[in-house]
């Protein structure tokens, strides 16, 4: 029988970044894959994540399985950290929340939930956005709708065509946003923006999922959060998707949580319900060392304050890195290339066309996507120079 079984591509980025490792000349550049890296070039552990494991090493005494619904003190503090403390649904306690392996598994609960409580929903996800979000939520059986974002000729978003496609948004649909930091573009929505996306959302009857993913790598936790927040305090439903994996540097160890903000406390129990039912099916039991150690960070004021710090110092370095980028860029090609210092977090579009993308691999070992999305975080000052320098060649 699995004879018949048919070879699937390689996954676009993955297989990319596999490429990548495999070039051998000294002085490629990898801009691929998502994750944040430090002036060495290394994805670090951060300090607060060294200490809390070093905590647990020293305390644990077994490896049975957590509860079904997570780590104690990660389920408690994760919506503090999303939703901040005084919000009024934490307050109220309209909130439940289930751990998850990643940002993934918690995208994959929501959409279990969500269609067990609509199954004719239809999710309107953002044109462009994370390749892996359509995967992940149409495994449920859901439809989609695109809407429009990013405008590639002005590299900014387009939020005037954006609400006008949310236009056809139906009670009952469910519209996928970018809590901050959106990947692939980088271009997220201010204050005044998210109102009106709230007031939209309000009068049709529609339920956001925010998926937010990288929580303090664009301004700061709180400022990061607005979005998820006001959504939060004026709609009686919402879906959050958040993940540890790039701002505690957990990628490996697989830390996400779902969390459903109700209209009332009975209701968010009932979708607990759901989400625990689904995790059974899915994978029984969440893993314990990253939500066990994210528990901790959050859970103690000086540890939390130590992870604050190196967070912060994070995000700096990679607006640095970004100022730095538009100016090469700028100079060496005598274009415009503001917009890389205005967007947040690792990703950007350069702007190129596939030929170009391929060029630059090929002729300057540089790897970026062909859509030309980099990673910021993969960046140093001399390699910012060397790519505005090979950018240069190839336009």
């Amino acid at each position: 029988m699995l004879a018949n079984l048919a070879r699937l591509p390689k996954d676009s980025i993955l297989g990319l970044a596999a490429l990548a490792r495999a070039d051998q000349r000294p002085n490629k550049i990898d801009l691929t894959v998502g994750v944040y890296l430090d002036e060495n070039g290394v994805c670090p552990v951060m300090q607060a994540v060294r200490d809390a494991q070093a905590e647990l090493v020293f305390e644990e005494t077994s490896k049975v399985y957590l509860p079904p619904q997570g780590d104690v003190a990660f389920v408690a503090q994760m919506p503090k950290l999303v939703l901040g403390g005084s919000h009024p649904a934490v307050i109220e306690g309209r909130f439940s929340t289930i751990q998850t392996p990643g940002g993934c598994g918690a995208l994959r609960i929501a959409s279990e939930v969500l269609a067990v409580a609509n199954p004719s929903a239809k999710v309107w996800l953002p044109n462009p956005t994370w390749p892996v979000h359509e995967p992940l939520l149409g495994s449920v059986g859901l439809e989609f709708a695109r809407y429009a974002y990013y405008d590639d000729d002005t590299h900014s978003l387009d939020f005037e065509r954006m609400m006008r496609d949310l236009q056809g948004v139906k009670s009952g649909d469910a519209v996928l946003l970018h809590g901050c930091c959106h990947n692939p573009c980088g271009a997220d929505l201010n204050e005044s923006q998210w109102q009106k996306v709230a007031d939209l959302l309000l009068d049709r009857g529609a339920m956001p999922l925010i998926d937010i993913a990288y929580q303090g790598l664009g301004d700061d936790l709180e400022q990061d959060a607005l979005g998820v927040r006001m959504l939060a305090k004026q709609l009686p439903e919402v879906l959050i998707a958040a993940s540890c994996s790039k701002n505690f540097g957990l990628y490996r160890e697989r830390t996400g949580a779902t969390i459903f903000v109700t209209h009332t406390a009975e209701q968010a129990d009932v979708a607990l319900s759901q989400a625990l039912g689904a995790a059974r099916r899915l994978y029984s039991m969440p893993p314990a060392h990253g939500a066990i150690i994210a528990g901790k960070i959050l859970s103690s004021p000086q540890l939390e304050m130590s992870w604050r710090n190196e967070l912060q110092q994070m995000t700096q370095r990679m607006q640095t890195l970004r100022e730095d980028l538009s100016a090469q860029l700028s100079t060496q090609t005598q274009r415009d290339f503001s917009f890389v210092a205005r967007e947040k977090g690792m990703f950007s579009f350069l702007g190129l066309t596939v030929a170009q993308v391929h060029e630059l691999r090929d002729e300057h070992a540089v790897y970026m996507l062909d859509s030309s999305r980099i990673n910021v975080a993969g960046l140093t000052p001399e390699r910012t120079e060397r790519l505005a320098r090979a950018i240069k060649h190839v336009l």
